[in-house]
């Protein structure tokens, strides 16, 4: 026989040791460009091996019997030559798993020719695999195969004897130790695999889990005598595509070097963003050149001398969670150490930012594809509750209802029973699992990210506005089960690695469905109607007509192929609140007169470089699976302790003497620091000449930083000592980082997706509200932007402005300020007077750039006392402020600001007489300027709100609206509100929305 791929007859353990990187996960498929970079980075850090195997390009998967057309073709011999240039050896792989029949010659015969085309554009070695599929056959498949292994042996060692037995990799169905069936020891499918499979095939294992915090020496040993060879590990620790809301930036850890020896390689699949994957793929490359595990001075083969024993330490003592002691400044370069490996790796990546790398369009997020057929299974969610759809992709047809045994190879979750143990919410608790019941899936979309032309058709359902606007999961109809949409981000459920489930849903941070539009990019306009396109100049695609905007690829123009995500999506949708957005025209992207793009960003200091301190920073904040780096956790523990020895603000003094009132401030200051240090960090990021890494990372600093912003409005209000002497009962919460979930997010014990949003989720949690989920959900900038609103209290001489908002804000927000040019402050009085005056201290207000005020909240936390207030004492000072108007002339129409003066002379304000205990309600009031841009801010005054609120003893609280402000009445059902038809009387001109948390 020919040997097409080079034959390998030496010794299988004589091999070179595997290490690179595969691009497995699923989302949206790296660019040319950028893997072409990668190939560069990796020849430099002597890495060898790339694994092509983007789970949602179409034609390795989904249509996997597809041939690349010519110039698909060629754009993949250009990246196979790139590779081999490079010295890195590129791995084609084919996932033919999700419908292939075993025993038909036409479907060997269609892999055949597959492989034979990549084959002859230069690719010399190659991979199956058959990750996440269901472990079932065909009834021809039954006659013909004895078992499911010995299917998938034999059309594996059948096309690794056509190729000419080239180098060769096999991803088993069971690629874990969770999956092994029963167990790794035991497990049928294992052994077949381990004694039919030609022995210089290698064959990929995740280790214990889909995505373990450790893979130790003694693990490894069962996996290598089932297999009858060492595994290739495929490596999910930076993988990212399961979670909406997190990334890992943190090195590589929880390996030791002693894996070494036992190992065929190791290849990490890792951030779906590629800028955001300098860490993961540096530090791995370090960690294969070293022999000893800096971590662990009982390491099997260290050979560290004493000295160096004695500086390490003993790393693993102490609670579980507890900062390892820092390395040494300095160790020899055959000890690996996470810490200084992260520290080498961002001394090379600072010099990444200053290189200028182009991305355009609107920000968008990878994470959404395709998935595999019909995987329903629960969601096991501490930050939220998830909302699961299923999708098939043996056909692209509309819809398709799936069953509860759609397909396999999901991991298996841990029962309701073991939830409270995982740190799992009651509100997770009751709707974590969608089974046996059937939904309908909608259309995927297809990418492929191997062309050249950038022409996006889109083919979208009209979608009712009321439902978009409110940034919930859109599920599409009919829908026949009642899910749960409450969360800090509904994301897709557990993605598995190699391979997983991936559900198309809405997300926190992820602009929404945008309705049918036509949009021509070019020329910059929008328009309407029931389907439209985008043109520029690489790939087609179909886009899903029910999942975000961020689905489909695009390119940098100069590959095609997939940069800066998709052009023309989000016109129409810029604000939660309001139509004008942060995206320029046409594209979402701001443009000055050169068509370059234009950074809104304002450093309040000189530097305008990223520093390595930024970077040590950013990556701390978003570090890996099952660790949080030593400034989160930092963060974590500071806003902890400021809020449970908040009492020391209280009128008497000190608590009890536990805690000083100067030890407070001292530790307030300090987290405000931080806070402020991280927003820095996040300016500096955004001035970074590489749009690339900017667009990548962007939106999730973003979100860490408005979230710091609320955490640090919450204790600047505290300061105040304005709030309940019983607070502790009210603010410490269960099912957060202090009280369960920090033992089982570091133990390791559970995938990552049981702790969804990262250290961003786990302070969310922190704050004292129980059912705000909801109020972190929202949408980010279309463009990088470090303009974060602020909320801080309100203060005296913030009255003037707050009436002047307050006019431009009368009556469905319209600009009443022509029509009150004589008592330009009588809405604001009659509106807000009561609140600013008997409340001030329940008062925030909203600033924007230049401490320009846009907006306002306020509360006051018992409404029987609200009213008898407005009674008693200010409406007798409005009254004899403003004498009642007589019309001059019979018929005469009063004007706005006259009608206004008449309405305080009528009858005493009543709070609505069928509220139960009115004294344990609070009633709130905002108002903010169309100008406002900010997606997420009038949610996170609310959820501040709702804290101080609760703080103060409160638990429900109450908002009137007049019937005829439409514009209030949707503003408060977006924000959780709930109307309270009880309380909507006849003759009554309000209506009542209410809310408990």
């Amino acid at each position: 026989m020919v040997e097409k791929g080079g034959s390998q007859h030496s010794d299988p353990d004589s091999r070179p040791f595997l290490c690179g990187v595969v691009e497995g996960f699923y989302g949206r498929p790296w660019t040319l460009t950028q893997r072409k970079h990668l190939f560069e980075k990796m020849q430099a850090w002597n890495m060898n091996s790339y694994l092509y195997a983007p789970k949602d390009d179409c034609k390795h998967r989904a249509f996997w019997r597809d041939l690349y057309t010519v110039e698909e073709a060629d754009h993949l011999q250009s990246l196979i030559s790139a590779a081999h240039e490079c010295n890195v050896d590129f791995i084609y792989a084919i996932s033919p798993g999700l419908d292939i029949t075993y025993s038909s010659s036409k479907e060997i015969s269609c892999l055949k020719r597959k492989l034979d085309q990549v084959s002859q554009l230069g690719c010399k070695s190659f991979a199956l695999l058959f990750d996440d599929i269901e472990a079932e056959m065909s009834k021809s498949d039954k006659e013909a195969f004895q078992s499911f292994a010995h299917a998938q042996v034999s059309v594996t060692n059948e096309i690794y004897q056509h190729l000419g037995q080239p180098k060769f990799l096999f991803c088993p169905t069971q690629y874990c130790t969770t999956r092994a069936v029963p167990t790794i020891s035991t497990s049928e499918y294992l052994k077949t695999i381990g004694e039919q499979l030609a022995p210089e095939i290698d064959i990929m294992w995740t280790g214990d889990k889909v995505i373990p915090k450790e893979i130790t020496v003694a693990s490894l040993q069962p996996i290598s005598q089932a297999l009858k060879r060492m595994p290739v590990i495929w490596d999910n620790e930076h993988a990212n595509d399961y979670d909406p809301r997190r990334m890992y930036l943190g090195p590589y850890s929880g390996r030791s070097p002693d894996l070494i020896p036992k190992l065929r390689g190791v290849l990490t699949n890792p951030n779906c963003e590629y800028g955001a994957n300098f860490v993961a793929i540096h530090t791995l490359a370090a960690w294969a050149k070293c022999t000893v595990d800096g971590c662990s001075s009982l390491s099997a083969n260290d050979t560290v001398s004493a000295d160096i024993k004695l500086e390490l330490g003993d790393s693993s003592s102490g609670p579980p969670g507890d900062l390892v002691p820092p390395p040494p400044d300095e160790l020899p370069p055959h000890v690996y150490h996470p810490r200084l490996a992260l520290k080498s790796a961002i001394k090379e990546w600072i010099t990444e930012f200053s290189t200028p790398r182009n991305m355009w369009g609107p920000i968008t997020k990878p994470q959404v594809g395709m998935n595999p057929t019909g995987i329903i299974q629960p969601i096991v969610n501490t930050c939220m509750t998830a909302t699961t759809t299923t999708s098939s992709i043996n056909s692209l047809l509309p819809s398709a209802t799936i069953s509860e045994n759609g397909s396999g190879g999901s991991p298996a979750s841990p029962t309701l029973d073991k939830l409270s143990e995982c740190g799992g919410s009651e509100a997770s608790l009751t709707s974590s699992a969608v089974l046996g019941t059937s939904i309908v899936a909608p259309i995927v979309p297809v990418m492929n990210s191997l062309v050249s032309s950038n022409e996006v058709i889109m083919e979208r359902p009209a979608i009712d506005m009321n439902t978009l606007m409110t940034h919930q999961t859109i599920q599409p109809e009919p829908m026949e089960t009642n899910l749960e949409t409450e969360g800090s981000g509904v994301g897709s459920s557990p993605l598995s690695k190699p391979g997983g489930q991936h559900d198309v849903v809405m997300e926190s941070n992820t602009n929404p469905p945008t309705p049918a539009s036509v949009m021509q990019v070019d020329a910059g306009v929008g328009g309407s109607g029931s389907s439209g396109m985008v043109k520029s100049e690489s790939t087609t695609m179909l886009c899903d007509p029910t999942s975000p905007a961020d689905n489909t690829a695009t390119n940098s123009p100069e590959d095609g192929g997939g940069g800066g995500g998709q052009q023309g999506v989000n016109g129409g949708i810029g604000s939660l609140l309001s139509s004008s957005g942060a995206g320029g025209p046409g594209n979402g992207c701001v443009k000055n007169s050169a068509g370059d793009e234009e950074v809104d960003v304002d450093l309040e200091d000189d530097s305008e470089a990223i520093t390595e301190n930024d970077l040590q920073l950013i990556c701390d904040l978003f570090y890996l699976p099952c660790e949080h780096g030593p400034e989160a956790v930092d963060i974590l523990t500071e806003f902890y302790w400021l809020k449970s020895n908040a009492g020391v603000m209280l009128s008497n003094g000190t608590e009890g003497g536990q805690v000083a009132l100067e030890e407070w401030q001292i530790r307030r200051h300090k987290f405000n620091t931080t806070v402020t240090n991280v927003k820095k960090a996040f300016d500096r990021l955004c001035l970074s000449v590489n749009r690339e890494v900017v667009y990548n990372l962007y939106t999730y600093v973003w979100d860490l930083v408005g979230v710091l912003y609320l955490l640090k409005s919450y204790i600047d209000w505290l300061t105040l000592g304005k709030f309940s002497p019983n607070y502790k009962q009210l603010v410490i919460g269960r099912h957060t980082w202090f009280s369960g979930i920090r033992e089982a997010f570091v133990s390791g014990d559970h995938e990552p997706w049981v702790f969804r949003g990262g250290l961003t989720a786990d302070l969310q949690r922190l704050m004292p509200v129980d059912s705000g989920n909801d109020l972190f959900m929202y949408i980010f900038p279309d463009h990088p932007t470090n303009m974060i609103y602020k909320i801080r209290e309100y203060r005296p001489s913030d009255e003037a402005t707050v009436h002047r908002i307050c006019l431009q804000t009368w009556e469905d927000g319209m600009d009443a300020s022509s029509f009150f040019t004589s008592h330009p402050t009588l809405v604001g009085e009659k509106s807000l007077g009561p609140f600013i005056n008997f409340y001030s201290h329940l008062g925030f207000v909203f600033e924007g750039a230049n401490d320009e005020i846009v907006g306002y909240i306020f509360a006051a936390p018992n409404i029987q006392e609200y009213y008898q207030r407005i009674n008693v004492a200010w409406l007798p000072e409005l009254r004899t402020k403003y004498p009642k108007v007589e019309p001059t002339s019979e018929g005469e129409l009063l004007t706005p600001c006259e009608a206004t003066i008449n309405s305080l002379h009528g009858p005493d304000p009543e709070y609505p007489k069928g509220l139960d205990s009115p004294e344990t309600w609070a009633i709130v009031r905002m108002g903010f300027l169309p100008s406002m841009t900010d997606n997420s801010l009038v949610k996170r005054s609310t959820m501040l709100m709702l804290a101080c609120l609760r703080t103060s003893g409160v638990l429900r609280v109450l908002a009137e609206v007049p019937k005829k402000e439409k514009y209030i009445q949707e503003l408060y059902s977006k924000i959780g509100f709930t109307a309270v038809s009880s309380l909507d009387t006849e003759g009554n001109e309000n209506l009542y929305f209410s809310r408990t948390y």
